[in-house]
């Protein structure tokens, strides 16, 4: 492994293993989700742009009109996904919610097709198949009052939800080639900014001492650091090492909520959450099932996220 490839390798998993704990820093605060959400990019904007404005990326002619419209949609995208997902813990536990939230490249197999023309093979639809058997087992697996039940279902579709806009945002990035990937994060942590500062209370600022270091390291650490992790490792890594490297992020998700708050899952959200994450590695990395049954990496690789 040359020297490039292991600071990629590095750097890509500390970025997933990051991302991994943003769920404990959004439930501990108690903070609003839209709070929460303004927060993580006003701070994270600020982080941008030194960064962007140390490698260069702020002057004029780097991005066109057109590109710049089309990375505010991707912003938009981005921070309807951070809410989504965000609301989505409280009622299904962050493990279960992280779980479903990685059915981001199923959605983007949808979508590629949709826009870009491209072809659902019998592979990709197989596993498809299999994880839409995972999510069947997540929905039937929680022992809960009945009472309780309606709540659990939301927190399953806030999650399915902001995996789809993932989805579109990615599709977004499709489209921006040749642009800085630390701009278009600056982009779209702007755009969420000047999206939710209407709606922010800032009438009830949080004035506990404990929220603000969990709200700053969201912005600093969580966006800012993260972001320029994620983007060095993704020019420095091949997609099948991204898209292998991505499953640190659930997997550290689960981890946190169980040392953390104590939530363990249940046998059948155990076997779910197993199948959709084998179904998303096998389409992210190109997995093909021969008549043996055994499973071979192929050419074609997923994109990692957050």
């Amino acid at each position: 492994m040359s020297n490039e490839t292991r600071r990629g390798v590095l750097e890509m998993s500390a970025a997933m293993t990051i991302s991994g704990t943003i769920g404990w820093f959004v439930v501990t605060s108690g903070v609003p989700v839209i709070d929460v959400v303004f927060w993580r990019c006003a701070i994270g904007a600020l982080c941008l742009l030194i960064v962007c404005a140390v490698l260069g990326y702020l002057r004029p002619g780097i991005i066109t009109g057109r590109q710049f419209a089309i990375a505010v949609a991707g912003g938009v995208a981005i921070v309807a996904n951070w809410l989504l997902l965000f609301a989505a813990y409280p009622h299904a536990s962050i493990a279960v919610a992280t779980t479903v939230y990685n059915t981001q490249p199923f959605m983007l197999l949808g979508l590629g097709t949709l826009f870009f023309g491209e072809k659902i093979t019998l592979a990709r639809l197989g596993w498809l198949l299999l994880a839409f058997f995972g999510m069947i087992a997540i929905v039937q697996g929680k022992a809960q009052a009945p009472g309780e039940q309606g709540s659990y279902l939301t927190g399953i579709l806030l999650a399915l939800g902001a995996a789809l806009f993932y989805a579109l945002a990615v599709i977004a990035a499709k489209w921006l080639k040749g642009v800085p990937p630390h701009l278009i994060a600056l982009i779209h942590v702007t755009t969420g900014t000047a999206m939710l500062a209407p709606f922010l209370g800032f009438d009830v600022m949080p004035s506990s001492s404990d929220v603000w270091p969990l709200l700053i390291t969201l912005g600093i650490v969580h966006t800012g650091l993260m972001y320029v992790l994620l983007y060095g490792a993704i020019q420095r890594l091949p997609t099948h090492l991204t898209g292998a490297l991505s499953f640190i992020y659930p997997i550290a998700s689960i981890l946190v909520d169980r040392i953390a708050f104590g939530h363990q899952l249940h046998p059948m959200q155990i076997a779910g959450a197993a199948v959709i994450l084998f179904a998303a590695a096998g389409i992210n990395l190109g997995w093909t099932v021969f008549r043996g049954g055994s499973a071979v990496a192929g050419t074609t690789a997923g994109s990692a996220k957050k």
